[in-house]
């Protein structure tokens, strides 16, 4: 039977979803507090016992100038993706919620190959239709990411398994003199300033200084700020989250002077160090295109992650179920013209900088 999860069932839920292997931290309570701005509700199907067998928790937020709202499940749901009878709960819960906030869409990315046509089968039968998310990054998460698999391998068996250029660029870094540190948030500005040459030299939006202090105060333990420097100077950084069996690169920023010292390949190793400490299955390196033809500008991109050795992997991607069908089509066309206004100002504002 399917159930919401109360104050009380805080710890249950969220000992269920850091223990399970589908398990990611966007479907975690933490995560929740790094996005204030919607509401997040979850629900629960459980067994006779009343223990946890399947959960997918939601972010709602309000259309702006109506009574509507989207319901957004990053990666979820989290269950046996063969029990038809809990995805059935966790959905049949989830547009009882949506009731509740007159939502006009249920949006899901799940944690599942597009290899297991099982499973959207399923959820076509449920109500879903499925609507990929593009070959780049169109979709809210990407639909192709590497992923490496280091369950119970030293660093040595790891490292035996990256490419040789790879492996190259790695001694390259430590003999230039690059050296990685683990920073708190009186690094935050620093790499906030990187991020905005690499999103300035890469066509793409960067977050404010205040989301990632937040970040690193709102999980805590589970994230990390890495800092690359030379000579004293930070020239890249990255942030990863460690939640559950997993460990993912979540952002990551270089310095156009200084790309030719390879930090970035010295800050992926020690991320991927941190999730052998922890003892984790899977080091994640998140988005990259899934047109792997080299004319494509984020070829390189590929190149480098497919370097560490990790496995390509493409995702089932979005999947929506549309409720109110005449508010979905008007947001739908709606948002997409104020994001391609808002990345227009942006890259104007950072070419007014150089």
């Amino acid at each position: 039977m399917a159930k919401v999860v109360t104050k009380d069932m805080i710890p249950a839920y969220e000992a269920f979803v850091q223990s399970h292997p589908k398990g990611h931290f966007s479907q975690s309570v933490l995560w929740a507090k790094q996005k204030p701005m919607w509401k997040w509700e979850a629900v629960v199907s459980t067994d006779q016992a009343g223990n946890i067998k399947g959960s997918l928790a939601m972010l709602i937020r309000k259309v702006p100038g109506t009574p509507y709202t989207l319901m957004y499940a990053c990666r979820g749901p989290v269950c046996d993706l063969d029990d038809k009878e809990t995805l059935t709960d966790l959905v049949s819960g989830a547009k009882e919620i949506a009731k509740r906030y007159k939502s006009y869409e249920i949006k899901i990315d799940p944690d599942v190959p597009s290899s297991n046509t099982e499973f959207t089968k399923m959820m076509t039968d449920l109500g879903f239709v499925i609507t990929g998310g593009g070959k780049n990054f169109e979709a809210i998460q990407p639909k192709y990411v590497f992923r490496l698999n280091i369950e119970g391998k030293t660093e040595e068996e790891i490292m035996a398994g990256f490419h040789q250029k790879t492996r190259y660029n790695l001694r390259l870094a430590v003999k230039k003199g690059v050296e990685v540190k683990l920073c708190g948030k009186e690094e935050v500005p620093a790499f906030t300033r990187i991020m905005e040459v690499t999103g300035a030299r890469d066509g793409f939006v960067t977050r404010q200084a205040s989301y990632f202090a937040n970040m690193l105060d709102n999980l805590g333990e589970h994230c990390r700020l890495y800092m690359a420097y030379h000579e004293g100077q930070p020239i890249a950084g990255t942030l990863a989250i460690w939640y559950g069996d997993k460990v993912w690169y979540l952002y990551g920023a270089s310095s156009n002077e200084h790309r030719n010292l390879m930090p970035n390949y010295l800050l992926q190793w020690n991320m991927i160090q941190w999730a052998v400490e922890k003892g984790c299955r899977i080091y994640d390196f998140r988005g990259v295109s899934g047109d792997l033809t080299p004319e494509n500008p984020l070829y390189g991109l590929y190149k480098f992650k497919k370097g560490f050795g990790g496995d390509f992997t493409e995702f089932v991607g979005e999947m929506d179920m549309i409720l109110k069908p005449g508010v979905a089509f008007a947001v739908k066309h709606g948002t997409k013209f104020m994001k391609k206004i808002r990345k227009n100002l942006y890259m104007i504002k950072n070419r007014n900088k150089k």
